[in-house]
């Protein structure tokens, strides 16, 4: 029985115990779900088929709140100090969690204390991609190029200290390379520019770049997860080109405040894996290039810890800190 069964399983059972034991009244109003980004954006595609499918199935409403601004941390505040009783979620990234608190030395809250890890919702892989007139066509050739032309080989990030800025810094560390980092205000304009040439590698989802590589503007080296992806089933993972344990895969999911009770907790979680495995949701996510996932609250934390562990050591080599 594969990995994936066996996490659902064990998901469908802690379901039926949490609906044994949460609060019958739970919920009785609309719930507040946070999202530290601006609506319309790749966050909001994400989460509202989810939550749309919980408040069908618990017979509530589910708001989805949009506060952008400061890298998440703005959501993430008033979520931290939000009263513990279900009514207040987070959407939360690998970007809010660990590469904020790669960058800061100080927080208005702590990511592992003060947030409940109700189960992650979905995983993005990331791929590699180069332009066209790089003389690379797999992943050995690139690091062979890479490392024979320190400080002028670019990659094209949406941000200093933003998700794909850490994954380039640790591809070098990793790799002995000296890339170039070359930030944008955006992952629009970082495209626009890798498809002129203007900088030559990135690292981004596949949401945003499998258009482009099926179309040929692009050249995709590799890509970040454990398999290969049905949307590109010729692209191979990094392990598979040749650089073993390199995981690029950025994620998102479900918390609440730390102090909401365990019945809450495990009634949602519960309810949050019956949605991303609802097929009208598990169709929407996959296509958008990311994999529904349901893990538990217990794996979800495991994650969460190592993440922001690699992140730190990442940042403080690369000498990476908030603008």
């Amino acid at each position: 029985m594969s990995r994936s069964v066996l996490r659902l399983l064990c998901s469908f059972v802690l379901l039926a115990a949490a609906n044994a034991s949460a609060q019958p009244d739970y919920p009785n109003r609309p719930v507040r779900v946070i999202v530290s980004s601006a609506a319309g954006g790749g966050s909001d595609f994400i989460v509202r088929p989810v939550v749309a499918r919980m408040g069908e199935n618990m017979g509530q409403t589910f708001v989805v709140d949009n506060r952008a601004g400061a890298a998440g941390i703005i959501a993430m505040e008033l979520t931290a100090k939000a009263a513990p009783d279900g009514y207040t979620l987070l959407l939360g990234t690998i970007g809010n969690f660990a590469s904020n608190t790669a960058l800061h030395d100080k927080l208005p809250f702590d990511p592992i204390r003060d947030f409940k890890p109700l189960s992650k919702l979905v995983d993005s892989p990331f791929l590699l991609s180069v332009h066209p007139s790089v003389p690379a066509t797999t992943l050995k050739e690139f690091i062979a190029y890479a490392r024979a032309n320190p400080g002028k080989v670019t990659f094209s990030s949406f941000g200093i200290g933003s998700y794909p800025h850490l994954l380039g810094e640790y591809f070098n560390q990793r790799v002995g390379a000296q890339m170039l980092h070359v930030p944008y205000k955006g992952s629009a304009p970082a495209i626009a520019d890798q498809m002129a040439g203007h900088v030559l590698a990135a690292f981004d989802s596949m949401q945003s770049q499998s258009a482009h590589i099926r179309a040929k503007r692009l050249r995709a080296l590799a890509i970040g997860s454990n398999s290969r992806v049905p949307t590109l089933p010729d692209l191979p993972t990094f392990a598979e080109a040749g650089l073993p344990d390199f995981e690029a895969v950025a994620w998102f999911g479900l918390f609440a405040p730390a102090k909401t009770s365990v019945p809450i907790v495990r009634r949602l979680h519960g309810e949050i894996v019956k949605a991303v495995t609802h097929p009208e949701v598990r169709e929407r996510i996959e296509a958008l290039g990311a994999v529904p996932v349901g893990n538990t609250p217990e794996e979800f934390a495991l994650q969460i810890k190592a993440d922001i562990d690699t992140q730190v050591r990442v940042a403080r080599a690369a000498k990476i800190r908030a603008q």
